[in-house]
């Protein structure tokens, strides 16, 4: 697929190639009425739909004249969207990306405060419009459920549109998890309907749901078992290992693997060329907030955004210290809450039920309680434990409200070749309270401070011994 110049020129090279069969929705005059009339179930979905359209009229369809390409899923789209924007500066294109975690358009990222990984009121179009005023070449989006159902990823001409993988999530705000992963669907469905390409991840559990719902409009598959792995995957973890150490900053784990997987194969079908892709995966550090080591002395910390039980499972895993003759019984130590408001209260006890199954000390604390008891929480969460069985051997759980607190007491606990984890909150900025109000935050800062506290006497000690 071609990617020239800009202007106009640009526009007619950034057309897609189009499915040989017809898009979905894409028949008969009256299907299209009737699909128009079932998108509004009520003033709410027209106000959306209605922002959505002037979005785009008033900033005269920037993304005729660029190539868009979104990603969802429940876990990894913003880490599949950073992979993917560093191969495609590797290779020398212009980029723009939006996703919880920044707003980048080419040389300029500022963090995303809009509280939205794909903020309405027409906030995407003028973000494509400065990507197409920057120069840009391609324009990379967080997509999400919610904005979906609210019609934000219309009047978009999307190219491209592939989904990491699906686990409940989202559950109350839908009303079921088929309403969730439809919308998902409902995504790809207008990729396609636009002549764009779809991309799905056969390792995930929902695959057949949606090849069988896309298959016949001839989806892109992709794998963590695809070519690249057997064959450049390896030369490149060797070589980072060498180069950083045996904890580079970007963990390239069954964790990670299915998020290269979905950038990788992107890439390949713009036609990036190999070179380019391992020379920035070779030098891809990770994203704040996702997998995120943080070292003192012989004291270690990871910071992680996980919040569903499924993306917790996985972070426990990608974390759990292995043994070694120094450190032959290490441990993984856990700072774990969950998010309050009615937010898939659900998943509260499964989460704790997963800690109880890695973690050796579990430290059960507040997370984003809005307008919940901060206790209430934590007790469901402690729920799920007892529920899970009795402790392992050695197995211990304390409930500290302040999460400070609870950071400092986790760390205070670890033994060298031990591994502390966070999670929930990642690289986000604030704890939610109730009625809006906000406390500032940083997760990262919080265990550099308690690292650095629990290294010191290590390095007093060291030092005196040396001048003895």
């Amino acid at each position: 697929m071609s990617d020239g110049g800009h202007g106009d020129e640009k526009g007619q090279r950034f057309r897609r190639v189009r499915a040989a069969a017809p898009a979905p929705h894409a028949a008969t005059g009256r299907s299209r009425l009737g699909k128009f009339i079932h998108d509004f179930d009520g003033p709410r979905s027209a106000y959306h739909f209605l922002w959505a359209w002037a979005g785009a009229a008033v900033h005269r369809h920037p993304s005729r004249k660029l190539f868009v390409i979104g990603v969802t899923g429940t876990k990894g789209k913003t880490s599949t969207l950073e992979l993917l924007n560093a191969i495609l500066e590797r290779a020398n294109k212009r980029t723009a990306l939006i996703s919880s975690l920044r707003v980048k358009v080419a040389d300029e990222s500022v963090k995303n405060r809009t509280g939205n990984s794909m903020p309405g009121r027409a906030y995407l179009q003028r973000f494509l419009r400065a990507a197409r005023r920057a120069g840009c070449d391609y324009a990379l989006v967080e997509v999400t459920s919610q904005a979906v159902v609210q019609h934000r990823h219309r009047f978009i001409d999307w190219n491209m549109g592939a989904i990491t993988n699906l686990a409940p999530e989202h559950i109350e705000a839908h009303g079921s998890f088929e309403n969730y992963r439809e919308a998902k669907l409902d995504f790809l469905k207008y990729v396609l309907a636009r002549g764009g390409k779809a991309f799905l991840n056969r390792d995930d559990k929902n695959f057949t749901f949606f090849f069988d719902a896309l298959g016949d409009y001839g989806p892109v598959t992709y794998s963590k078992d695809d070519e690249f792995f057997h064959d450049a995957l390896p030369h490149i973890l060797s070589t980072r290992m060498r180069r950083e150490g045996a904890a580079p900053h970007f963990l390239m784990s069954p964790f990670n693997e299915e998020n290269v997987a979905a950038a990788v194969a992107i890439a390949k079908e713009l036609g990036i060329d190999n070179r380019a892709i391992d020379d920035a995966i070779l030098d891809f550090e990770g994203v704040p907030g996702r997998m995120e080591y943080v070292h003192a002395g012989r004291f270690t910390a990871v910071v992680d955004y996980a919040h569903t039980p499924d993306s917790l499972e996985a972070a426990y895993r990608a974390a759990q210290p292995k043994p070694s003759p120094q450190f032959p019984h290490p441990r993984l130590i856990c700072v774990l809450g969950a998010a309050g408001g009615g937010r898939d209260a659900w998943k509260r006890p499964a989460m704790g039920a997963i800690a109880r199954d890695y973690c050796d000390e579990i430290i059960l604390t507040n997370e984003d309680p809005y307008d919940e008891r901060p206790e209430t929480i934590i007790e469901e969460v402690a729920q799920g434990i007892v529920a899970a069985g009795p402790p392992r051997a050695g197995q211990h759980m304390q409930k500290i409200v302040d999460r400070t607190a609870a950071i400092e007491r986790a760390v205070a606990l670890a033994n060298e070749g031990d591994v502390v984890i966070g999670t929930g909150k990642g690289s986000e900025e604030w704890i939610h309270g109730a009625k809006g109000s906000k406390v500032p935050w940083d997760e990262r800062a919080a265990f550099e401070a308690a690292l650095q506290k629990k290294a010191a006497p290590v390095r007093e000690q060291g030092a005196a011994g040396t001048e003895e």
